[in-house]
């Protein structure tokens, strides 16, 4: 058997890392040349399964939690198994409690404790929640990694606009907005990253407000991702001054030492997601579709990668994630 796989987002290249654990033969194309602007390319590189739940369905909960482990044997040594903390200025601790309620796996922690996690936060928070469970990676770092592997597996990877079928076996099209799915619908997500040498943050911290809820992650060398908002648009266009601003000042108000960072990058992209928000598998005659991720790309390409390499080995006719639950 051999399966093309269009897309080398998170999707395509978790896809094909899992069709070559089956002995799958698997040929990889896209049609950028780097993921710069993709969907993947922006994204957090969060995996925060109980978080996530606070205003998600519980598959993501009960599906995401397999993907810390995954990525940890995908991308050894890029995975950093430091837990979430979360946090509220004192006018919104209203919304951390509203948090608690919708999540699980957290430990409540009082001024002390929170200074003792990030020492750099002493005194801004009278309490927060740690998520001790969750873990994040830089994304970029692990799609690059991801598709060195696989090429050094003997994956035939290429770049071309055309990304036909596969006149000789199945296709699996990962190509999020690009598949022309009519029942996917965009949802515009924009960041930040800075460089901010007077800020050190050890783990992903989100930042709850009622209007706009931040989270700020850290990567290599004093970088941080700041990120991210959620704007029903297809406007593929850059970063506007309002994003700008609400997420500049949401960093600022969670360490003042962000006001002398350097911004370095802007980003602004469209996120595929369905109706319920929740990703499909399905099969429509030689083709197997892996879409819809939405805002959660990284914590469920693992599963659903499974699911679309085990149909495609099984030769089922449809898997969706409702048939899951």
């Amino acid at each position: 058997m051999e399966v093309l796989v269009r897309g080398a987002g998170v999707a395509g290249l978790a896809l094909a890392r899992e069709l070559l654990r089956r002995k799958v033969k698997v040929s990889l194309v896209d049609r950028r040349s780097d993921w710069s602007g993709s969907a993947s390319w922006l994204a957090g590189g969060m995996l925060a399964p109980w978080c996530e739940r606070e205003n998600a369905e519980e598959p993501v909960l009960r599906f995401g939690k397999g993907a810390i482990d995954w990525w940890d044997r995908a991308v050894p040594g890029l995975l950093r198994r430091r837990g979430t903390l979360v946090v509220a200025p004192a006018r919104d601790t209203r919304e951390l409690d509203r948090f608690a309620l919708r999540t699980s796996g957290y430990r409540l922690l009082d001024r002390s404790e929170v200074t003792a996690l990030e020492p750099e936060l002493e005194g801004r928070f009278a309490k927060g929640l740690f998520f001790e469970g969750e873990a994040h990676l830089d994304p970029r770092a692990a799609l690059q990694m991801l598709l060195d592997d696989l090429i050094a597996d003997g994956v035939d990877f290429h770049v071309r606009s055309d990304c036909s079928e596969n006149a000789s076996g199945l296709t699996a099209d990962c190509t999020g907005m690009a598949a022309r799915d009519p029942d996917l619908r965009p949802v515009r997500g924009e960041m930040l990253i800075l460089h901010a040498p007077d800020v050190h943050l050890a783990r992903p911290v989100r930042l709850l407000h009622p209007r706009f809820p931040v989270y700020v992650v850290p990567r290599e060398d004093q970088h941080f991702m700041i990120g991210a908002t959620m704007i029903e648009s297809g406007d593929n266009g850059p970063v506007t001054v309002r994003s700008t601003m609400e997420l500049l000042n949401a960093a600022y108000s969670l360490h003042p030492g962000f006001a002398e960072a350097r911004i370095v990058e802007t980003g602004a992209g469209l996120r595929p997601a369905y109706a319920d928000n929740l990703p499909r598998v399905r099969r429509a005659g030689d083709t197997i579709f892996v879409n819809g991720f939405y805002r959660h790309g990284f914590l469920l390409a693992p599963h659903f990668a499974d699911l679309a390499a085990d149909m495609i080995t099984t030769q089922h006719q449809e898997t969706r994630l409702e048939a899951h639950y």
